[in-house]
């Protein structure tokens, strides 16, 4: 009679197992990287094709490099690198050119392999989204802020199946954590794993520069999320992102900038402070349900994230920042109509947080708004708080030096000192001559009157 009760409790267990991994891969972020060094790949070569045999294939003799060869490719003559090497697919290879006339490939040319050097890690348009199998997750009402358009510290990262890479890892940080990396199909989550393949003739010639990969194999801990962690490689992300381009114009006259994105936007930014009970996934998915499925936002996006904000005194000493959920809001509007749509959306947000936040787990909540119709809330709000700041802490310090001088006084320490003022005509006169002064007085240009000397009480006209 206790097996059958063991059965379904042992049932009831891998079920109750079966949805928490669902839900880990539900809030889990994939990321792939785009770029490839495949032989196969035509912008690989300077000429934008894939070489035939009529041509001479030229690897740079001092670059590091890991190809991937996909298939069997006739050669008449290919120059190798001093560090490098070929990764053959099963049945591939190269054969001596046998001299038969090619009618695709012609007399032949020189082709030579790209550089792949400068490919960086934190570059956003280097990584897309992906689903965890591997394909690409369509465009929809979610977007990211740049800084996490790039690997987060509890991401998996995927390089795809049957594909050669090289990767720029220069970073701010010593240590770039992740949660697992995928290479040739194969996941690897743990700190061991990724210790035994960087030990392999491969990690060398696939990844460079001074940041170093950490597998950790651990998901967010927190139901409200976690921070992506990239904040100290921001301006990597930036500079890789808009070159010397810089951000572009916008129609709005005070663009809002959120916290781990590189240029201002038109639209909303609602901030929230939250408690243990806030969900960060079942947030996102009432306000996407409940507002962003409505017809009059359908050219609304949202980003969602758990970002650190900076905290000072009086708006002008730094002194740590706080954990709070960013809303980032944005709409297709051109001209007076950009932003209109998101800070209306907003405008319910926060409303309906004023009603159930409690029951939300959000605490408070505030909103910036910049539109094309407004200077806005941003800019000028901030400016505000730092003049309101900058006259509060000038009142404060000279109270200070007030309360400082009276208290020195009442002790004793600070007496009043007499204050002696003289004429600077009579110096003058004592300089040119050694004769004593007279007692005409002096003129008065002011009153236009004549004053007996410094020992006199009146003057006359």
């Amino acid at each position: 009679m206790q097996a059958p009760a063991a059965s379904s409790a042992m049932g009831s267990l891998l079920f109750l197992l079966g949805v928490l991994q669902l839900l880990a891969a539900a809030r889990a972020a994939y990321k792939q990287w785009i770029p490839n060094t495949n032989f196969e790949t035509a912008s690989n070569w300077d000429k934008e094709r894939v070489p035939c045999a009529s041509d001479v294939i030229h690897f740079e003799k001092n670059k590091v490099l890991s190809v991937f060869v996909g298939s069997t490719h006739a050669v008449t003559e290919m120059f190798l690198p001093l560090n490098g090497e070929l990764l053959l697919a099963p049945g591939a290879g190269f054969a001596a050119f046998d001299g038969s006339w090619d009618a695709g490939c012609g007399s032949g040319a020189v082709l030579r392999f790209a550089d792949a050097e400068q490919r960086s890690w934190f570059d956003p348009a280097l990584w897309q989204d992906v689903s965890p199998a591997g394909g690409q997750e369509p465009a929809g009402r979610i977007f990211s802020v740049d800084e996490e358009r790039v690997p987060c510290q509890y991401d998996d990262v995927i390089f795809q199946p049957q594909t050669s890479f090289r990767v720029n890892l220069d970073s701010s940080q010593q240590v770039i954590h992740l949660r697992s990396i995928s290479l040739m199909g194969q996941e690897l989550s743990s700190a061991e794993a990724w210790a035994e393949y960087l030990g392999g003739p491969s990690a060398p010639r696939q990844f460079h520069g001074n940041g170093s990969l950490q597998v950790t194999g651990a998901r967010c801990p927190h139901s409200s999320g976690c921070a992506c962690g990239n904040t100290q490689d921001g301006h990597r992300i930036c500079a890789s992102l808009l070159g010397a381009a810089g951000c572009p114009a916008l129609p709005c006259q005070s663009p809002l900038r959120p916290l781990g994105h590189c240029c201002g936007v038109c639209g909303a930014v609602v901030t929230l402070d939250f408690t243990p009970d806030f969900d960060l996934q079942k947030y996102q998915d009432r306000v996407v349900q409940a507002w962003l499925s409505l017809p009059k936002y359908k050219g609304v996006q949202m980003a969602i994230s758990k970002v650190h904000s900076a905290q000072t005194f009086l708006g002008l000493l730094p002194r740590g920042s706080v954990p709070v959920i960013q809303i980032v809001l944005v709409d297709g509007g051109a001209g007076e109509q950009a932003g209109t749509a998101a800070q209306q959306l907003a405008t319910d947000l926060v409303g309906d947080i004023t009603q159930h936040g409690a029951a939300l787990g959000i605490s408070s909540s505030r909103m910036e708004v910049a539109t094309g119709s407004t200077l806005g809330g941003h800019a000028g709000g901030r400016v505000a708080r730092r003049i309101a700041a900058g006259t509060v802490l000038g009142l404060l310090s000279g109270l200070l030096v007030l309360g400082g001088v009276l208290f020195l006084y009442r002790k004793g320490k600070l007496r009043p000192c007499p204050l002696r003022l003289h004429r600077l005509r009579d110096q003058a006169e004592d300089v040119a001559s050694p004769e004593p002064v007279s007692d005409k007085g002096f003129d008065n240009p002011m009153f236009d009157v004549n004053c007996p000397s410094a020992t006199s009480t009146s003057c006359s006209s």
